[in-house]
This record gives C-alpha cells, structure tokens and sequence, in this order.
C-alpha cells in the first residue's frame, strides 16, 4: 500500500475518526485537519490525497449558524473534481451529495442506534464491497437523508432511508451511517447528543447502543475492507 497524505473535516469535538485513525496509523499514513468549529483554514489540493468529511449534528445548508459550510461544500466539489479520493461519513455524506448537486432534507425519520442495511443490486455486484453481508447492522444517527447524485451507484439502503451510500466515480464514497464507530465514540456522541433520544420507532436508548457496542468488532473490520480497497 502506497503512503497516503489524509486531511480530513471535523465539525464538532465529539465525532471524530474513530476507528479510521487506528487504520491510518496502521498503515503509516500521514493525517492533517481542519477542525471547523474551531478553524475555517482548508489546505491547498495539492497538500493531500485524500479527504474524509466526518459527521455533526448541523444541517448542510444551515449556512446563517455554520457559515463557514458554502467555502466547505465548495472545497469538497474541487476536491472531487480534480481526482481525489473523498469519503464522506453522515453529515460527509450528505455534504458530498450536495456538493455533486443533489439535494439534502430531513428524512421522514430519525435513525439513531444499532440497525440493519441492505445492499442494493448494485451494490451486491461492487467489488468494493465484496466480503461484506448483503444485509448488516451498522450504527445510526442521522435525520436528514439526500437524494443520490447524477451518475452515483446506490450501494445500500434501510425500509425507513432508502439511500444510505453511494460511489461516485470509483472513488468517492458517501456513507450516511457509521462504520468508524468504536464503543468510546458512542458514549462520547450520545453524552454530546441526548436530546435527540426520544422515544420513537427508529431511535434507540443510550443503554441499547451501548450495550450492542460489540457490533463495532463487525463493521470496523467492514470498513477496513474498503479502505485498504479505496488505497490500491
């Protein structure tokens, strides 16, 4: 594997990259960043090869409380658009679908916890994500959904979110739920996020996801798969 310059996008203190660190450090590659809610500095292209856009509770177009997401969003378009590799995670996933044009809105529902998704056809025949379950339960916590982007491949989806990830152009992927999640980073979210705990068919307790935190075995391993492909 090839070393790898990382930046990535934080929006808030409590999401982090989770296990995606650990396989950065692994591999020996070397990671910068911009901490949004603190820095609205963004690196030259020319200074990374990839770019991982994390989550955060804000919404992609509340530009009057965060007006720093029109020069993000932009910065992610070039980043696209001159090759690299980007991937996008939650509130990433929905900045990259918007980036490429598509639009982004609140879903009929929250999903905050541990369910289950599908891989579409098209993600059933992606080598990308070949060795991994056609159907697995993966981390949730998100309110808005997008609609896929021109010329994406839709990879999964759930009954209540139907587009959950896409790949667009072999090398940037979104990802609405959680495959970095470790069982340290779900205290941290949901201590950072209880206010989004009501009662409700597709939200989980804080005591339900933390107990099932055994899941994060699974879908880092998932996830490792991808990003050791991503890097090839």
């Amino acid at each position: 594997m090839k070393h790898l310059r990382i930046h990535y996008l934080q929006h808030v203190p409590f999401e982090g990259l989770g296990y995606i660190n650990t396989w950065i450090q692994e591999n020996g590659h070397s990671l910068t960043s911009t901490a949004l809610y603190k820095s609205t500095f963004f690196p030259s292209l020319n200074d990374f090869d990839w770019l991982i856009i994390m989550g955060g509770p804000m919404n992609v177009n509340d530009h009057k409380s965060h007006p720093w997401l029109a020069s993000e969003k932009e910065f992610i378009k070039k980043a696209i658009n001159t090759g690299k590799t980007v991937i996008g995670v939650c509130l990433g996933a929905q900045l990259i679908a918007s980036a490429l044009g598509a639009r982004v809105y609140p879903n009929t529902k929250k999903e905050i916890g541990w369910f289950p998704v599908s891989k579409t056809y098209d993600g059933m025949h992606q080598s990308l994500l070949s060795n991994i379950p056609e159907v697995t339960t993966v981390f949730h916590w998100h309110g808005d959904t997008f609609d896929l982007p021109y010329d994406a491949t839709h990879l999964f989806q759930t009954d209540i979110c139907p587009n959950q990830s896409f790949l667009y152009k072999k090398n940037v992927l979104a990802l609405q739920f959680h495959l970095e999640m470790t069982p340290e980073a779900i205290i941290e979210i949901s201590e950072n996020c209880r206010n989004e705990l009501f009662e409700d068919e597709f939200i989980q307790t804080e005591q339900e996801m933390i107990a099932n935190a055994d899941y994060c075995k699974g879908t880092n391993k998932y996830l490792k798969l991808i990003l050791d492909r991503l890097a090839m």
